[in-house]
């Protein structure tokens, strides 16, 4: 049997197990029914893994869900893209109504602990890196793409994407409706205010809002200074 072959094989199996799965209630144990069967379509899934009703995976050959991994309702997860590769380390959250989109050589990975906000999309096809215990509030968008368009003799559709990549890194908080553009990397414990649109890199531990994003302090500095002072005394 051929790769072609196989995937159709392997995209009936998911369609059969999650249309007969994926709408059990947690009252009629659905969560640990979910766990005990959707184990043969995934790429991984560990212990202690929760998904309510109503969640809609596509490619979940391509996706692992480390412990504790917590899925709600409305929730869409789609790793059908060709050597595409979605992980939720332990412990994320994804609430409702989230959208995670990975299309052709694209690898989202968002790190333990992290939670993701209702009515965030996250979407390649760049890759896309979110670190630990981060707070993505909600209706973010996260974009790892950008459309050509400097021909204005043709459609925009037909001109093509570049695709950089985002990185978000740990202990970082993005308030709500916050929007990062690709190509954009946000250090480590880094605060975004409501509203910003983030199209340049952000130094860790800055609090940046607007539209562009800019710093306007950086988090800690006096209470750095403070301590460096008590620890000379």
């Amino acid at each position: 049997m051929n790769q072609k072959s196989l995937s159709k094989v392997q995209r009936l199996k998911e369609v059969l197990l999650i249309n007969l799965l994926g709408e059990i209630p947690t009252i009629a144990f659905g969560p640990r029914l979910r766990i005990l069967f959707y184990r043969f379509i995934f790429s991984r899934i560990d212990k202690s893994v929760y998904i309510q009703n109503g969640v809609e995976f596509i490619g979940a050959s391509k996706i692992e869900l480390g412990s504790d991994v917590h899925i709600f309702k409305g929730v869409r997860i789609d790793a059908k893209g060709e050597d595409s590769r979605i992980t939720l380390e332990k412990g994320v959250a994804l609430e409702k109504d989230v959208t995670i989109g990975a299309l052709d050589n694209t690898c989202v990975q968002i790190g333990e602990g992290t939670f993701i906000g209702p009515g965030v999309c996250i979407a390649g096809p760049g890759d896309i890196t979110i670190g630990k215990r981060c707070l993505i509030a909600a209706h973010a968008g996260i974009f790892a793409n950008n459309h050509n368009f400097a021909d204005p003799t043709k459609y925009i559709a037909d001109q093509g994407i570049t695709r950089q990549g985002i990185v978000i890194g740990d202990d970082c908080w993005l308030g709500h409706n916050v929007t990062v553009l690709d190509g954009v990397t946000i250090g480590e414990g880094s605060v975004i205010g409501a509203g910003a649109v983030v199209n340049q890199d952000i130094p860790p531990y800055s609090i940046a809002v607007g539209v562009p994003a800019k710093v306007i302090k950086k988090r800690g500095m006096k209470e750095l200074v403070l301590n460096q002072q008590n620890v000379k005394e």
